[in-house]
């Protein structure tokens, strides 16, 4: 018992050096388990074990961590299974809201959006750039180029505002009399906020502050052969600009570089086209050839870009009616358009990478 009370339970030197030398400490420790009582031994090898592997605690055991993780999902599920209920139980009440354009913001929020997500993030890949040129508020209008075959360019850069605008803003598209004609796509085209591009629809949009979309090469820009790509075709007659003079909205150039390759059109069947009130009938590589497989776009990577505003605010209310002032505002942007997409083809490695 004389050597037992010698025994340094509490020396932090013994400690620090037990911990530093560990196979020396567990040599010692077997040379005096036969030397030392079995009531200290036990003592110190229970010790011994509560440093190397401390027990769980209320706080932090591991089966509590566990619990912790697992709450959050399951509560995050729960609260998405009811909002979806809640989201179901409005559409086959009607109890939702759409403006005086048919726009339906929450159907676009939920699911239009989502659905198109994947092709934008997946398909194309979408690269955004210059995103913070577009104002947080106030109306203003986007003017972009139109190309693909397949109107596809448009739905993408409603895709990229959605959901990269840090103020979480929406574009509302100009569409052409055609998109309206047609017995689904209307509905969609309604729901998605997109209207008649006419100067008053317009004019409307921009004084409710809203963030407006043009192509104002319309069907000469979409349906052009492939071998015109990424040459803008002429503006008409720069109704746009005279739009943005009346609201005093700034106007936002933008170019968008892949979609020219979706559905490259190497010829236009126009007695078909005529026949079905089409404004052109595309013939491609795929189609239509493959058939419905052939109407299916090429997985091209995409690179939309916002240039800076070209402001409209400083110019005297009768600016709108000057047709020189328009021709060269309008002149302006596609220029600025055209420049950006040599600007990005230049940079671009690959059409498909």
């Amino acid at each position: 018992m004389a050597d037992a009370k010698v025994i340094p339970f509490d020396d932090d030197r013994s400690r620090g050096a037990a911990v530093q030398r560990p196979s020396r400490r567990r040599g010692v420790g077997s040379r005096r388990k036969a030397a030392e009582p079995a009531v200290v031994r036990e003592v110190r090898e229970v010790r011994e074990v509560h440093e190397v592997q401390p027990l769980p605690t209320a706080g932090s055991g591991h089966d509590d961590v566990q619990v912790t993780e697992k709450e959050p999902e399951s509560g995050g599920l729960e609260r998405r299974i009811a909002g979806g209920l809640s989201f179901l139980r409005r559409r086959l009440t009607g109890d939702y809201d759409v403006d005086d354009f048919g726009y339906d913001e929450e159907l676009t929020d939920q699911v239009l959006m989502s659905l198109l997500r994947p092709v934008y993030e997946k398909y194309f890949r979408v690269e955004v750039k210059g995103i913070e040129n577009i104002p947080a508020e106030g109306g203003a209008l986007i003017v972009a180029n139109h190309s693909g075959t397949i109107p596809m360019d448009g739905l993408m850069m409603q895709v990229a505002v959605h959901d990269n605008h840090p103020a979480d803003r929406h574009l509302r598209l100009l569409a052409a009399d055609l998109v309206f004609m047609l017995p689904v796509v209307n509905e969609l085209a309604r729901k998605l906020g997109h209207t008649l591009a006419c100067a008053e629809d317009a004019e409307r949009l921009l004084g409710q502050g809203e963030l407006v979309g043009v192509m104002p090469e319309g069907f000469k820009g979409i349906g052009k052969p492939f071998s015109e790509r990424y040459k803008l075709q002429r503006f008409g007659r720069g109704g746009f600009v005279s739009t943005a003079l009346r609201k005093g909205a700034p106007i936002i150039p933008c170019s968008i570089v892949g979609a020219e390759e979706i559905y490259p059109m190497i010829g236009n069947a126009k007695t078909l086209a005529r026949v079905l009130g089409f404004p052109y009938f595309p013939i491609t590589p795929t189609f239509p050839w493959l058939g419905p497989l052939g109407a299916i776009p090429l997985p091209t990577k995409w690179t939309i870009q916002f240039g800076e505003p070209i402001p409209t605010n400083g110019y005297p209310p009768e600016a709108a009616e000057d047709p020189m002032l328009m021709f060269n505002l309008t002149d302006q942007v596609r220029e600025q358009i055209q420049h950006t997409l040599y600007k990005l083809l230049v940079q671009r490695r690959s059409v498909f990478f």
